[in-house]
């Protein structure tokens, strides 16, 4: 069971913000978060976009957004669940509430912050035969763990910047690594694309461009994937693990099911606090909706440290807050 005092639900930008928020006013934040790293979907769809509209940056890519808040949030500690999705919610004798992720995961908190950006990302399956046999089997929509694919043959199929990434980084562990475009042409970051086409020169990886994956079969666990070229000629690769990398599609997920307001697939809120109608349960970034919503990742800010103010009350129910420029405190790490 993991205590905290708040349970952020998505470690996006937004999410990691509140953090800090949270952390100015000595309250503790776990959060959790389906994809396997913090960032949502700056980190998973696009880490190499420059973002414009972050005050203080006239440009600054994505990841690098993220990296630069991980590092704010540093003196406050927070801890993390990745790789899992929250699937259901208690309320306890207490007002606080059990959180339960889909693998085994229980979080108690005081307060529950839902800043799951668009809402909880889904990857896009490919339409193969007969794929869903083999997933958990050599089928991985996800590198949680790079080093389940150490010393094995390993397939990528896609061409945004996640499959050149992983095809990157997983050549210098995998025995053997191919990579799988349906064209000629990669969508990820330019320097990305070119790291790759010298890895294949270099015979580091198998590249497959203009194919298309069109079977997989084995013996219980995946073992070979068939291709299909342009003229249509057809061709197999013996593999251990097939990793489609195709993007990520948001769903509202359980959430849904919580008795939120819900209104067009956001959660209704108070613009006073950003709380929505469930007492201690708070919703910010994009997953929300209100009148004269932007979703942008600055307003997403603005929320996160009207929401820390207001939940400080669950908190510390005895304490009476006082607000405090850090202008003035500074940063006090716990």
């Amino acid at each position: 069971m993991i205590t905290t005092d708040i349970c952020i639900i998505g470690a996006g930008p937004v999410g990691l913000f509140a953090v800090f928020e949270a952390g100015l006013l000595k309250m503790r934040c776990h959060l959790i978060d389906a994809l396997p790293q913090v960032g949502g979907q700056l980190s998973e769809i696009y880490p190499h976009k420059p973002i414009y509209d972050i005050p203080g940056y006239p440009t600054i890519k994505a990841q690098e957004l993220i990296d630069r808040q991980m590092e704010q949030i540093a003196p406050f500690h927070p801890t993390f669940t990745l790789g899992e999705r929250v699937e259901s919610l208690e309320k306890q004798s207490d007002d606080s509430y059990l959180i339960f992720g889909n693998e085994g995961t229980n979080i108690h908190a005081k307060v529950v912050v839902i800043a799951g950006g668009l809402g909880s990302f889904e990857p896009r399956k490919p339409d193969i035969p007969g794929l869903s046999t083999y997933e958990g089997k050599g089928v991985s929509y996800m590198v949680k763990n790079p080093e389940l694919f150490r010393d094995r043959k390993v397939a990528i199929a896609g061409g945004g910047d996640s499959a050149l990434d992983w095809a990157i980084f997983l050549s210098e562990i995998a025995q053997r690594v191919t990579l799988i475009h349906r064209s000629d042409n990669f969508r990820g970051a330019p320097d990305s694309a070119a790291k790759v086409f010298e890895l294949a020169q270099a015979g580091k990886i198998d590249l497959l461009l203009s194919h298309n994956i069109h079977s997989v079969d084995g013996y219980g666990h995946l073992n070979r994937v068939g291709v299909v070229n342009k003229q249509q000629e057809t061709s197999f690769i013996e593999v251990d693990a097939l990793i489609p990398l195709f993007g990520l599609s948001p769903k509202l997920g359980a959430i849904a099911n919580w008795g939120l307001n819900i209104d067009k697939s956001a959660i209704a809120v108070d613009t006073f606090d950003y709380s929505t109608n469930i007492e201690r349960i708070y919703a910010i970034g994009d997953i929300n909706t209100y009148p004269g919503k932007l979703k942008l990742i600055l307003c997403g800010y603005h929320e996160a440290a009207l929401m820390a103010q207001s939940a400080f009350k669950y908190v510390y129910p005895e304490q009476k807050l006082s607000f405090k420029y850090t202008t003035v405190n500074g940063i006090n790490a716990f």
